[in-house]
């Protein structure tokens, strides 16, 4: 809001500064998920050089991304972009979990086969297509490609690797409209002063004998007549080529623009209108593919090409192919990054895609290992018919062994009992990278463990910022075709819980004791004395109960009693974010007392603002928290460095998790409860 100012005699008046902001708080319900899909983001083209994209990476190294993270802010966003439950992996059932667990913002990183020593490969497995004229009935069919005035054909191929691509189509189509022309010299075309011409646009030029000709307009220039009574302006559209015959007035000139339309045969599909046909036109068709479409790419070597269209306007189409899955290259080694380090001003492969984004506070990674196959395919027995008598019964021959699964994750299959020190490792780098950035890595105690496995398995780690759950879940999605009961990660329903509480009643809250939303089952049941031991823990524990599945618990796995409570590391989480994002005002601010009285304040009446929602303990604010900014923490000396120190302390407040009551007979028979 403007300052108000009381003027009297006109001068120059000071204005006050500005009051300094409040402190507003950093989300942290962003939860980013990392696996495998049958399709999506990966792989993406970064033109270096061109001026479609502004990264400031650079390099070979990042030329080609082979992991992106994209945000998604429903499933339905997500299937749009990666499909649905038709591939392999647990990436889907963690997100719909997610969502359906109260979620509203996630970031999904799709991860594929690196392909170290044949980079081909994964441009063999994307699908491509050519466009092709598309011939009416009375013409010799035939291949007849699109090309670009150097004879190079049009091609997409598609937007990522996968089978899924080779169901594309695309149509080409072009419409006209008309343009007041007036007729100038045979490189110019004299057009309307406020007409708006596009440097790159295709004019259709038709004479009056019919002979149709195309020329590009490569600018548009204003210029003043002088000659005229009174100086007038003209606008003159300069032609890519000189016209065989100067413009008659019966001459018609038409604008020609193209339309795309794009199709996966799965409900998904994209019109892109106004497009240019010359790669300096504002919607050149090959910029626009690039950076609006979800389906499709452009192949690089027609891109600074202006397209020869023929003067008939008759429309392209192109049938895609070649496209391939290949689940099983995908090994754990795609899902790190070993280049990347921190302060890295791109975003790494595997979960290095994610350092970049501030308002990340969790990470899932569902397919970090394959325990085993989501549905294991049975034969189906032959039985011997029943005759019309009794008769002894056929022996019956031991089941044969579940078939091989039409697609599976063999690169990251491990077995929970025989690998665990593999799956721990992995784990442990999840949990490295979590540190490294500040984000709380949500961790699943592997499936079909024994309890002495299950305690070796805690004792490996010990970091505040890793929270693990157990056991791992069923559920049941009406849109799979699979039919069946999945096991999916306990830390995805997790990540929606966590999410839901704080959006509900604020980071404070400890995001436990809640029933989870679309689960039938659990897949191990949890006896009472193992609760009991592994809730100190800091296992979170899944509970069946009459009315569901129920989280029980929200801790940490540190060894700190301090950051023991998932809430209470989410609380200083999310003061640091704050205060590290919302605070770079000061940097250059003069560095005196009015400046630490105002930071003293503004400290103050931020972290007032979370003692009133209890998140601190004690009965009055001092009991709470402080804050110190004075000359004592700011000598002279420091000062002259350069540097402001302030100090601020806070005692959070923790959860209740035990209520324990006392149960007495008394004399009279009379039975009384007291808790404590």
């Amino acid at each position: 809001m403007a300052t108000r100012l009381q003027l009297g005699a006109p001068g120059i008046y000071q204005l006050p500064p500005e009051p300094i902001q409040a402190l507003t708080g950093a989300r942290m319900d962003v939860c980013a998920f990392v696996g495998v899909a049958p399709r999506g983001p990966a792989r993406t083209p970064l033109y270096v050089g061109a001026e479609w994209l502004d990264s400031p990476c650079d390099g070979d190294r990042h030329s080609w991304p082979r992991a992106v993270a994209v945000p998604v802010e429903s499933f339905d966003a997500y299937r749009r972009l990666f499909g649905g439950f038709e591939g392999p992996g647990l990436l889907p059932y963690a997100v719909a979990s997610f969502f359906e667990n109260g979620g509203i913002r996630a970031y999904v990183t799709r991860i594929v086969p690196a392909y170290k020593a044949d980079p081909g490969q994964a441009d063999a497995r994307t699908a491509k297509g050519t466009l092709l004229r598309d011939k009416p009935p009375n013409e010799v069919p035939g291949d007849d490609p699109l090309t670009t005035t150097s004879a190079i054909p049009v091609r997409l191929r598609a937007r990522s690797e996968g089978r899924w691509g080779s169901a594309l189509s695309a149509a080409l189509s072009f419409s006209t409209r008309p343009m007041d022309v007036q007729p100038g010299t045979l490189t110019s075309l004299r057009i309307a002063a406020d007409r708006e011409l596009a440097a790159g646009s295709l004019l259709q030029i038709v004479y009056a004998g019919g002979a149709t000709t195309m020329r590009f307009v490569t600018g548009v220039r204003d210029e003043w007549d002088p000659a005229q009574p009174r100086a007038t302006l003209q606008r003159w559209a300069d032609l890519s080529s000189a016209l065989p015959l100067s413009l008659s007035p019966d001459a018609r000139v038409t604008l020609v623009e193209a339309a795309l339309v794009l199709d996966d045969a799965d409900g998904r599909e994209e019109r892109h209108e106004g497009l240019g046909l010359s790669s300096i036109h504002p919607r050149w068709l090959a910029k626009v593919v690039y950076q609006e479409s979800i389906l499709a790419y452009p192949m690089q070597d027609w891109i600074d090409e202006d397209l020869d269209i023929r003067a008939d306007l008759a429309p392209y189409q192109a049938r895609f192919s070649g496209g391939a899955d290949d689940f099983r290259s995908i090994a754990a080694a795609d899902f790190f990054d070993p280049e990347w380090v921190a302060g890295d001003p791109c975003p790494g492969n595997g979960i290095q895609s994610l350092a970049h984004l501030p308002e990340l506070a969790a990470i899932a990674v569902p397919d970090l290992y394959s325990p085993a196959p989501l549905v294991e395919r049975q034969h189906v027995a032959t039985l011997p018919r029943c005759g019309p008598t009794f008769e002894r019964s056929f022996p019956m021959a031991p089941p044969p062994p579940p078939l091989p699964p039409e697609q599976d994750l063999d690169g990251l299959r491990l077995d929970p009992e025989a690998d665990l020190d593999s799956i721990i490792a992995l784990q442990t780098s999840v949990v490295d990278f979590a540190e490294e950035i500040g984000i709380i890595a949500l961790l699943d105690v592997p499936p079909r463990l024994h309890r002495r496995e299950i305690l070796r398995w805690r004792g490996r780690f010990s970091s505040p910022y890793a929270a693990a759950y157990h056991p791992w879940l069923r559920v049941s999605r009406l849109d799979d075709a699979r039919s069946a009961l999945i096991r999916v990660n306990p830390s995805a329903v997790a990540a929606g819980i966590i999410a839901q509480r704080e959006l509900a009643l604020g980071i404070p809250h400890g995001p436990a004791n809640v029933i989870a939303q679309g689960v039938v089952d659990v897949d191990d049941l949890v006896t009472p004395s193992f609760h009991a031991e592994a809730h100190p823990l800091g296992i979170n524990v899944y509970l069946k109960e009459r009315d569901g599945v129920r989280l029980t618990a929200a801790r940490t796995l540190s060894a700190d009693p301090a950051y023991r409570q998932l809430s209470v590391r989410r609380l200083v989480t999310m003061l640091r974010r704050t205060l590290d994002q919302q605070m770079q005002w000061a940097v250059f601010e003069p560095n005196d007392e009015a400046l630490r009285r105002d930071l003293r304040q503004l400290l103050s009446a931020y972290l007032g603002e979370l003692f009133r929602l209890n998140a601190f303990t004690g009965a009055i604010e001092s009991e709470a928290f402080f804050v110190r900014c004075d000359e004592e923490l700011n000598p002279p000396r420091v000062v002259d460095a350069g540097q402001l120190l302030c100090e601020v302390g806070v005692a959070p407040a923790e959860p209740l998790e035990f209520i324990v009551l006392r149960i007495e007979r008394g004399g009279d028979g009379t039975i009384r409860v007291r808790g404590h």
